[in-house]
């Protein structure tokens, strides 16, 4: 292996609370390996352009309590236009960097999988407030976004009881439901429709209705905003990113699910969209902590030679699995899951 002395990091997709934390543990563990790190702007984008900046200890020491990421990201795919992923290659050799830490979800590390089988030397770390990445009980963010997502349940629910209605709340989660689930059950919520289960409306507005009948005058539902509704038009025009996903929060889901409580029922129901509040703000502490250790493991990686890999969470214990195997598919809720969280719908 030939030796190290410069590295680059990245942040692709969409931003998470936790990526600084995760950079900043990148750069420190680099710092006892001798290499120079260069963080690389806005994610593959700032490959294909080639613009990077050296980040050191002084850059990173107060970063881990700040949201978002220090070195901006976008959803570029080198693999989606032509004589991209020969910028990309041209510019590690221009940039000097002897490999590539890319943090982010399934997309971005995709891009660095097949970029380390095409020669250019990479290592991933999991990355995505959605927590679908395979192979990983943990991603980057998923603690934050599901923490702001329980304190938006419990101010829902003070208004609902005030003005005894159904507050119906739609949460961020692609096609994974991860997001509402934990938000539902954490925050005590009365129902939740996720991407892995076809959504039964007509028993969410019974038991909704039964809860008024027995004296509970309102109720809060979660809704994942990738659900699909048979026989229910939505109307939504389908507007996808570079990596060919629809940009589902156009598509109002929780107004749909909303209009149909309210029609089934005749209980005055509103809706909330919490969007993009769940990506930003201070991090957790799991999100500091998990976050600083996965940075820092993949440094390591990268030292050891293994390229092509990304550090987890699994069990409790950080291991090592192959990016490929990581990015075949995503991690769904398992339905033994989902029917322990109706259990609490009573």
């Amino acid at each position: 292996m030939a030796e190290i002395k410069r590295i680059g990091v990245l942040t692709g997709g969409g931003d998470s609370s936790g990526l600084n934390a995760a950079i900043r543990g990148v750069v420190m563990r680099a710092v006892d390996y001798g290499y120079e790190v260069l963080g690389i702007q806005e994610g593959w984008k700032g490959l294909v352009n080639g613009v990077a900046e050296p980040i050191g200890v002084d850059d990173v020491r107060e970063v881990i309590s700040i949201g978002g990421t220090m070195l901006g990201s976008s959803r570029t795919n080198p693999f989606k236009k032509e004589g991209d992923v020969d910028k990309c290659k041209a510019n590690v050799k221009k940039l000097g960097l002897d490999a590539i830490v890319a943090i982010g979800g399934d997309d971005t590390l995709g891009v660095a999988s097949g970029l380390s089988r095409l020669g250019v030397p990479c290592v991933g770390v999991p990355k995505t407030m959605d927590n679908d990445v395979n192979l990983t009980d943990y991603c980057i963010g998923f603690d934050t976004a599901v923490t702001v997502a329980v304190d938006a349940v419990e101010r829902l629910r003070d208004t609902a009881r005030s003005h005894r209605r159904v507050m119906v709340l739609e949460v961020m989660g692609r096609y994974a439901g991860w997001v509402a689930l934990a938000t539902a059950m954490a925050g005590g919520a009365d129902w939740v429709l996720i991407p892995e289960v076809e959504p039964d409306v007509d028993a969410m507005c019974k038991h909704l209705v039964k809860l008024r009948e027995s004296g509970r005058l309102y109720g809060v539902v979660v809704v994942s905003e990738g659900i699909e509704l048979s026989g229910i038009e939505d109307d939504a025009e389908e507007e996808v990113d570079a990596f060919g996903h629809v940009r589902l929060g156009l598509r109002g889901i929780g107004h749909v699910v909303g209009e149909e409580i309210e029609k089934r029922t005749g209980i005055q129901t509103r809706v909330a969209v919490i969007g993009h509040i769940q990506r930003g703000g201070s991090p957790t502490v799991t999100d500091r902590y998990h976050a600083t250790r996965l940075g820092m493991a993949a440094a390591d990686l990268v030292h050891k030679g293994e390229f092509g890999k990304m550090p987890t969470f699994l069990g409790g214990e950080i291991k090592v699995v192959d990016l490929t195997e990581a990015t075949a598919k995503i991690k769904t809720v398992p339905k033994s899951l989902y029917e322990d969280a109706m259990t609490l719908f009573k």
